[in-house]
């Protein structure tokens, strides 16, 4: 080593910054599920996630956003929204229905998105930035693998498709919005059959 010359090196702040952001998407959903959205504040976020209240502000405008953001966090790993689309419709249906029912069936995921939906029936506005974040766009993803599989002859070429994600997914939100029937792979499987089935070309 030179002289005068440490081997200390230097914090990345890239790396301190993503340690950071990971620490307040995991401190929102946990308050989530401890207090409900509406308890949930940006200094109890802040607290948990051993941030100052600026550093939330600077990467959020909001708490809805952070919270938001903190669920998408829990599936992120490729680049925007995408469905598998191996050309078999049938096979990558059933592979996202199981992946979803495993999913609801997650505490780490289930505990704050029931406590979100119990916020959503009675806030417009919650709804509304829900849709947004939230459903909107993965429902666009699950819409363009359906558009794909109009192409190919594989889904009623005439089909509404808001009818049939409604078809594929309301079985599933009610049986666990109502813990009303096991979250299995083969009742995934069945959802996806009946839908198939029902919107056949």
């Amino acid at each position: 080593m030179l002289p005068g010359v440490s081997n200390t090196r230097k914090p990345n702040p890239a790396r301190r910054s993503e340690r950071s952001r990971r620490a307040v998407l995991a401190a929102a959903r946990e308050l989530v599920s401890e207090l409900g959205y509406a308890k949930v504040t940006i200094e109890a976020i802040a607290a948990r996630a051993g941030v100052g209240k600026q550093t939330i502000y600077r990467w959020w405008p909001s708490k809805g956003a952070v919270i938001f953001d903190s669920f998408l966090a829990l599936s992120e790993g490729g680049e925007g929204i995408r469905l598998p689309d191996t050309g078999d419709l049938e096979a990558d249906l059933k592979t996202v229905m199981r992946a979803t029912v495993a999913e609801f069936a997650d505490p780490v995921f289930e505990a704050p998105l029931r406590a979100l939906n119990t916020e959503i029936v009675g806030d417009p506005a919650l709804a509304a930035l829900y849709r947004e974040k939230l459903a909107g766009p993965v429902d666009q993803a699950k819409k363009e693998r359906l558009r794909s599989a109009q192409r190919a002859g594989q889904l009623a070429a005439d089909a509404d498709l808001d009818l049939v994600l409604e078809v594929l997914y309301a079985p599933l939100y009610q049986r666990w919005l109502h813990r009303s029937g096991p979250l299995t792979p083969e009742y995934a499987d069945a959802l996806v059959d009946i839908t198939l089935r029902a919107f056949a070309p």
